[in-house]
């Protein structure tokens, strides 16, 4: 951690909604596919920065379950994007020993995505001390119904718990921190149960712009909130 850099405490876990990729190519008269890949290659950086600041778990939402209703070309795009950077960022993952999970219905992807999507999963599922977890074809809303109806399948009691327990991201535990880009004050059906009680942070930043130094002023923000978990001090 560099010198300069102090914080009295650091989240655990972090949440990205990374929105503002269009309006950041529209900006400078580009189609939205540019911004999208622009986008993309920031997410490497913020990973490897966030881990650099020892955040355990990062979690990114890619893809939405809502964003099958965006043009058919940007869709196909983003689905391109995301195979070229499952095949092309595996060997910087197993380099750097950070493990990569995808979270949400894959059902909808095509063939060849899902075959990179294990692959890159294989490749570095025995790391536990940094993880990347992208959220694509996810909704937060779909994924409390799956874990619902997975419990009554298999006769179990519904419970707060069970249901945490039967989450798409139950592994890897609660959302300290939930940052939103791009200026929208709204979580959009990002772990809306996981993050009951996360603290949440809005910036006008669009994603491409969200550099490390942005990602620190929210580790600074961050470690100045009381977090109570309904409790009175």
């Amino acid at each position: 951690m560099d010198s300069d850099f102090s914080v009295s405490k650091l989240p655990s876990h972090v949440g990205i909604i990374m929105d503002g990729n269009g309006r950041w190519a529209n900006l400078r008269g580009k189609p939205r596919s540019f911004g999208h890949k622009i986008g993309s290659k920031n997410v490497e950086t913020i990973a490897r920065h966030a881990f650099s600041r020892g955040i355990k778990t990062l979690t990114l939402f890619a893809f939405s379950s809502e964003n099958w209703l965006r043009p058919k070309d940007e869709v196909e795009e983003l689905m391109r994007l995301l195979e070229r950077y499952m095949n092309k960022f595996r060997s910087s993952a197993v380099e750097n020993k950070m493990r990569i999970v995808v979270s949400g219905d894959r059902s909808p992807l095509s063939d060849s995505l899902i075959r990179a999507i294990e692959k890159t999963e294989k490749a570095t599922e025995s790391f536990r001390d940094r993880t990347l977890i992208l959220a694509v074809n996810y909704g937060g809303r779909q994924e409390i119904v799956y874990a619902v109806n997975k419990l009554i399948s298999e006769g179990k009691p519904v419970t707060e718990s069970s249901v945490s327990e039967y989450l798409y991201t139950a592994p890897f535990g609660e959302p300290d921190l939930i940052i939103r880009t791009g200026g929208e004050i709204r979580i959009s059906n990002f772990l809306l149960y996981q993050g009951a009680y996360s603290e949440l942070l809005f910036t006008d930043v669009l994603w491409p712009d969200f550099n490390e130094t942005e990602f620190d002023k929210a580790l600074i923000n961050y470690s100045g909130r009381n977090r109570r978990f309904g409790k009175v001090e």
